[in-house]
Order: structure tokens, then C-alpha cells, then sequence
């Protein structure tokens, strides 16, 4: 059970992709706070590689363990496969947001009045009751 706790504490906080937007999961930046805190022994996946394999081998030897090692076995080979391509665990970090500067709230009117149909069709068309 404490290797599950171990394996969740590590796998919780999403990694910051390389293109586009990352969604954080729900109070992520406390665990990000954690993962980030033993540096490189949780950033390399190598060594998650590593660690997700060994977990795996006590988990061998019981059958109602077995689905549970199958799953570490399959995170291992793709923490491997990521390593091996150059990836790494990068924390997502809120960029600061920037207050807008007072002179670029404040827009010029427009210069232009704007578009107004043709004069016959602004004439109002008598209605019709009945028919």
C-alpha cells in the first residue's frame, strides 16, 4: 500500500506539454510543491522508468496483485519510450497576470457613424389586417 501511495503521489501532477496549453488538475500545485522538491530523481524519466519497473516485480509473485504489476510493467515501458525520445517532467508554473495599463483600457471613439440602410427601406410599410 505504500508503494501505491508513492506511485500516486508522483503521478498525480501533470507535466507541462512542449506545445499549447496544459489543464491542471485539481490542487495539483500542492503536489507539483512535492514532486518538485526531489528534483531530478522525479523529473527524469528514466528513473520513474526505473522505479515504476521495480515496483513491479513484489507485486509479481501474489495473483490478486497481478493487474496491478501489469499496469506498472506498461508505465515503466512508457516512462522508458518518453525518456528515450527526450521528455522530462516539467512543473506547470502560472504565468503572473498582467494588469492592463490605464491608457490601454480607454479606446478612441469611432470615426465613422454607423451603417444605416437606404432611406426607402428606413420608410415605415404600412401593415396589412386581415387578408
Amino acid at each position: 500500500s505504500a508503494a501505491g501511495v508513492l506511485v500516486c503521489l508522483l503521478e498525480y501532477p501533470r507535466s507541462k506539454r512542449k506545445k499549447g496549453s496544459t489543464m491542471e488538475r485539481c490542487g495539483q500545485k500542492y503536489m507539483t510543491a512535492v514532486v518538485k522538491l526531489f528534483g531530478p530523481l522525479t523529473r527524469n524519466y528514466y528513473i520513474r522508468a526505473i522505479l515504476h519497473a521495480a515496483l513491479a516485480v513484489p507485486a509479481g509473485f501474489l495473483l490478486s496483485t497481478i493487474l496491478g504489476t501489469v499496469c506498472l510493467g506498461i508505465a515503466s515501458g512508457i516512462y522508458l519510450l518518453a525518456a528515450v525520445r527526450g521528455e522530462e517532467w516539467r512543473p506547470i508554473e502560472e504565468k503572473p497576470r498582467e494588469r492592463p495599463q490605464m491608457g490601454d483600457t480607454i479606446r478612441q471613439p469611432p470615426s465613422a457613424p454607423p451603417p444605416r440602410p437606404p432611406t426607402d427601406a428606413r420608410k415605415k410599410q404600412p401593415v396589412e389586417v386581415g387578408g
